[in-house]
């Protein structure tokens, strides 16, 4: 266990708040697990959301959050967390009143850009394509998550069939859809499965694909037809979760552009990131894609298989060590 200087007599009482969506989720247990590598923790995962006309509110102007959230909600009630880690709209009410509730004793960490002001919380996280500043703010490349190579070795290792007995190289291809600016039309799943089929049959290797949530139907017919055939594993949601056994396997990771979790995820491996194009314009995600570039870990994917080598990409690992800092800091 590495020491960031202090370690408390007790473990540090972490609570994650989101709204349970995997995506939002998984963002903030990186985190508490991140920083759970420094320190001892003792976790509590809450799921949460707010019932109408609450729910329709700004954030930061929610009255008496804890009277308004949905049956099902878990409860927000003291003893009050040392460390609060919330990801998301949902988290929001409940991150500024567990600051005021606990008197100030509760550290509050805010992933993403909240649209309140960073000053309310303890330290705020967003990712640098959003431009967000200010003294308590830490922006990261892309999101935080959970990869680690202890967590893929793992989950290589308890998945069958054994992706490791595929013929090389293995490709793991990650498939995103629908967002605020972009999508996969069919046409554009085509042309994206003629591409990796092509790359298949070049190297002789094996595809591994896994499709999102967000996956448009149209889109998605257009893999099931020319790029299921092809692959060794393709995942449309039904069984044992492949992703992170693929990532653990894979030689090369495809990308589609929409997604930022998956491009940071498969920042975490070391292994070249080819991102595909898709529908729409970026925005600030083109913002997003030239950091990763920047830093040697994706290229734009052209048609011509590359390989190359980075250092594995570790924000998560960067911010739980800024936030055991702070907090350690405060604590003593």
């Amino acid at each position: 266990m590495r020491s960031v200087g202090y370690q408390p007599a007790e473990p540090i009482h972490v609570w994650v708040v989101t709204d349970g969506r995997a995506g939002i989720e998984n963002q903030a247990l990186g985190l508490a697990e991140a920083i759970g590598r420094r320190a001892p923790i003792k976790l509590a995962t809450k799921r949460l959301s707010l019932r109408t006309p609450w729910r329709w509110l700004p954030p930061g102007f929610v009255p008496a959050p804890r009277l308004a959230t949905t049956l099902g909600s878990d409860e927000i009630a003291p003893p009050w967390p040392d460390i609060f880690i919330g990801c998301g709209r949902a988290s929001i009410p409940f991150a500024l009143g567990v600051k005021h509730w606990s008197g100030g004793k509760s550290f509050v960490v805010q992933l993403q850009d909240p649209r309140v002001n960073p000053r309310e919380f303890d330290v705020v996280i967003p990712p640098i394509h959003d431009g967000l500043e200010g003294a308590n703010v830490l922006p990261i490349v892309g999101a935080c998550h959970r990869v680690t190579p202890e967590r893929l070795d793992q989950a290589l290792i308890e998945f069958t069939p054994p992706l490791e007995d595929l013929p090389g190289p293995r490709f793991a291809v990650l498939i995103g859809g629908k967002s605020k600016r972009q999508d996969i039309s069919g046409r554009r799943a085509r042309a994206i499965a003629d591409a990796l089929v092509s790359v298949q049959r070049q190297t002789g290797g094996s595809l591994m694909a896994t499709l999102s949530r967000r996956t448009g139907q149209a889109a998605r017919m257009q893999f099931r037809t020319w790029l299921a055939p092809h692959s060794a594993v393709f995942y449309e949601g039904e069984g044992p979760n492949p992703y992170f056994p693929m990532l653990g396997a894979a030689d090369h990771i495809f990308v589609t552009a929409d997604s930022v979790n998956m491009a940071t995820e498969a920042a975490a491996t070391g292994k070249p990131i080819h991102v595909l194009a898709v529908d729409g314009a970026g925005g600030k995600l083109d913002a997003f894609h030239r950091s990763l570039a920047k830093r040697g870990c994706a290229r734009p994917f052209n048609g011509v298989l590359e390989s190359w080598t980075y250092p594995p990409l570790l924000e998560t690992d960067r911010a739980a060590a800024a936030v055991l800092t702070a907090w350690s800091a405060r604590a003593r």
